[in-house]
């Protein structure tokens, strides 16, 4: 396996024990050579400070930082000055989003789709940032078809991103099916599959269920067999994303980005069963 290919996903601790844990488990997974780190942006750009002081740590080690930017309920301006702080710090990779809206908020702001926030990052910057975007396997929740689900995802690319990250999903045929159809609408961008670890049960079906990722029915009964033994569910999990992973890299897949939940273990645990 090519390790240029890996990265690695984490969210911006809220506390300084967590941005201590996560100082650690970084340093862990520097060890596997990651072509990049990501770093989340909350719900409206909530965290927007976290995630550029987490950034720029990142940054400070000696690695590709990319912060992820969402666009719902955001201004042109606001962008802008994001786009500017980004380019200061020496970031030169992004993950562009639509993103949600946080509650309470009404209007999408002068953002709805992520082609846009694309365009308008090309516009604004041409060539600074290698842009990824956001895929959907599985068909994005809100999509009305997966037909139009394709087409919006071409937008993006036509738009200007280089490269895709899926959303995490445990079928490897939802995948190869995803780009299939891609390379039929003429979608060249390299398409990296979404990866994550198994855990703690309760929490990825929480997950799935709210962001439309599917746990096949034969892994939902079989981790639910096991109630509350987590050495079983992880296990388990361990061998499944194993094989999974087993299954994209050698159906061609161009890499795996891990969802880390800002720990090492799990993701380490899955790369070494690779190796």
């Amino acid at each position: 396996m090519n390790q240029s290919h890996i990265s690695f996903e984490f969210f911006p601790p809220q506390t300084s024990e967590g941005m201590e844990k996560l100082g650690l488990a970084r340093k862990q997974l520097a060890t596997l050579n990651p072509e990049f780190f990501s770093v989340t942006f909350g719900a409206g750009g909530s965290t927007r400070d976290r995630t550029l002081e987490t950034v720029k740590a990142i940054k400070a080690e000696g690695f590709d930082a990319a912060p992820h930017l969402s666009c719902v309920g955001s201004t042109r301006e606001n962008i802008s000055a994001i786009l500017r702080t980004y380019r200061d710090a020496g970031i030169r990779r992004i993950v562009a989003l639509r993103g949600d809206l946080p509650s309470g908020m009404a209007t999408a702001g002068e953002f709805q789709y992520a082609n846009e926030l694309v365009e308008f990052i090309r516009k604004e910057t041409g060539d600074h940032f290698h842009l990824e975007v956001a895929a959907y396997p599985e068909v994005h929740p809100q999509a009305r078809s997966a037909k139009d689900d394709l087409h919006n995802f071409k937008k993006k690319i036509d738009a200007g991103a280089n490269s895709a990250i899926t959303q995490y999903f445990y079928n490897a045929d939802s995948y190869f099916h995803f780009v299939d159809e891609c390379e039929k609408l003429g979608v060249t961008a390299p398409i990296v599959p979404g990866i994550m670890p198994i855990v703690r049960y309760s929490q990825l079906a929480r997950f799935s269920d709210a962001c439309g990722a599917e746990i096949p029915r034969w892994m939902r009964k079989t981790l639910e067999g096991f109630g509350d033994d987590s050495e079983s569910v992880q296990a388990f999990g361990l061998d499944a994303v194993a094989s999974l992973c087993e299954k994209l890299l050698a159906g061609g897949a161009p890499g795996l980005h891990f969802y880390t939940l800002n720990q090492a273990k799990p993701s380490i645990a899955i790369l070494e069963r690779l190796k």
